[in-house]
């Protein structure tokens, strides 16, 4: 509903909170009518409570962020902010009577700039589309979440997203070089640079990557780029095990070679996949791993690699012949969590990173904790970097099998910890895992973390209940 004063609900306190935010906002951008605004309550995280906002605000501009966020300074309301509402930690799920602030709106590509290399970009910004924008110009932003057709610039930004090409381009915080942020009290930060180096002062601009919107609200952003790298091959060895196929990434990255791409689907995983778009994955094989070369000479890197494979057991490695067969098999690997998601109707995602070296033990513990809660489990990762998927099925209609999904879920996270990793490699904490960020970084870094949190946001507005 376009709300106007006269519509608002006369609730003492909504009342007042709509007729003030709309003395600084047109009408179309302030929605209170819960039916709609309860569409706007959460994330795509299971086991994640949501409450109802009491009104959702679409700003254009950053004069108009900044006119909710004094409002709020003002009236102590919370404010949660959102972007595609993609992610899966819970992060960007509304608090009772909060300001849901949705970015989306703000989806201006306002500069490309090919010598300087950087783009200018606002918050709802889609990541394919700044892709593809910048891919005009001969220029390169390589992060690429899995839902990078819907996801965007400033939900990659707060949650540190990582994708498919991290093993060797790095992720969202490496390209991030500077931020227009709008503070707590309305007041508006600049950090960062638009140079090549700078290192004046402490470096705020990564302190805001990551932080889930409980530091500020991401209006602008100056992201570094590169040149637009040749076409990338891509080459598929099965093996006969999860360890087989977890020794060939030891061996190639051991090797020194750098592949653009390098990641594993479990067999449980290439099943579905083929489930849901028949595409002829090979279901004989127990884990197929996917590695792509944007060099040069691709083929010549990919016969190196595919040598290792076959040094560590596979059964089979299969180069594509061209451009058109590596995007059907990059498109299985994308279309991977969708998969496992029609196999029960619901999934929990999980996203662990351990190190390189201890990714087999991570795939056979997985394997363990699946068989132990009677539970579809499928693992995809992104093995180059360790960061793995567990993705754990289950039907959210069932009470014993979703108590089950949460259980293993949890020893997922133990394992991960337990083997040198980390909860989290690129989804971030939000609601689903503060119990365990607590663990991972002590009662001292947590202390600390509480501490910068005062700073920005001594009221407790910005997105209160996440992280810790």
């Amino acid at each position: 509903m376009i709300m106007s004063r006269i519509e608002a609900p006369r609730d003492e306190v909504t009342g007042n909170l709509l007729d003030r935010l709309l003395s600084g906002l047109p009408a179309e951008a302030v929605l209170s009518d819960p039916d709609v605004t309860a569409a706007y309550a959460n994330d795509m995280a299971s086991f994640c409570p949501a409450g109802a906002p009491a009104v959702v605000v679409l700003p254009r501009t950053v004069e108009e962020v900044q006119h909710v966020m004094r409002i709020a300074t003002e009236l102590r309301v919370p404010v949660v902010p959102q972007g595609a509402r993609t992610g899966l930690s819970g992060a960007a799920n509304a608090s009772d009577g909060c300001i849901v602030l949705s970015l989306i709106k703000m989806d201006r590509i306002l500069e490309i700039n090919p010598v300087d290399r950087i783009a200018v970009v606002e918050p709802g910004v889609i990541n394919a589309a700044l892709s593809r924008a910048v891919g005009e110009h001969g220029l390169y932003y390589p992060p690429d979440p899995s839902s990078w057709e819907m996801c965007t610039i400033g939900g990659n930004i707060g949650t540190a997203s990582g994708g498919l090409c991290c093993v060797k381009y790095g992720v969202t915080a490496e390209y991030v070089l500077g931020l227009d942020v709008v503070l707590a009290d309305g007041r508006l930060m600049t950090t960062g640079r638009r140079t090549a180096k700078g290192v004046a002062g402490y470096d705020m601009t990564r302190l805001f990557v990551g932080s889930e919107g409980s530091l500020g609200i991401v209006v602008r952003a100056v992201l570094g780029l590169r040149p637009q790298p040749p076409q990338q091959l891509v080459l598929a060895a099965e093996f006969a095990s999860g360890a087989a196929a977890c020794d060939a990434v030891c061996r190639i990255m051991a090797g020194g070679h750098v592949p653009s791409l390098l990641e594993l689907m479990d067999r449980t995983t290439v099943k579905a996949v083929n489930d849901l778009a028949h595409m002829g994955l090979p279901e004989s094989t127990e884990a197929l791993l996917l590695a792509a070369f944007d060099t040069p000479d691709p083929s010549a890197d990919l016969a190196a690699l595919g040598a290792l494979c076959e040094a560590a057991g596979a059964t089979q490695v299969v180069p594509a012949d061209d451009l058109a067969e590596s995007e059907l098999l990059l498109q299985a690997r994308r279309l991977s969590l969708t998969a496992l998601e029609a196999v029960k109707g619901t999934t929990m995602i999980d996203d662990v990173c351990v190190p390189r070296s201890r990714l087999g033990d991570m795939l056979e513990g997985t394997e363990r904790i699946a068989e132990k809660y009677q539970l579809t489990i499928g693992v995809v990762a992104h093995a180059g970097d360790g960061n793995t998927h567990p993705t754990v099925c289950f039907d959210a209609q069932d009470p014993d099998e979703s108590r089950r999904a949460r259980e293993s879920f949890d020893e997922i996270m133990a394992l991960g910890l337990e083997l040198g990793g980390t909860i989290t490699g690129e989804h971030g904490v939000g609601v689903l895992k503060k119990e365990w960020l607590a663990r991972e970084i002590g009662p001292v870094g947590v202390e600390m973390q509480r501490a910068v949190k005062s700073v920005f946001d001594p009221l407790g507005i910005l997105n209160p209940g996440k992280l810790f």
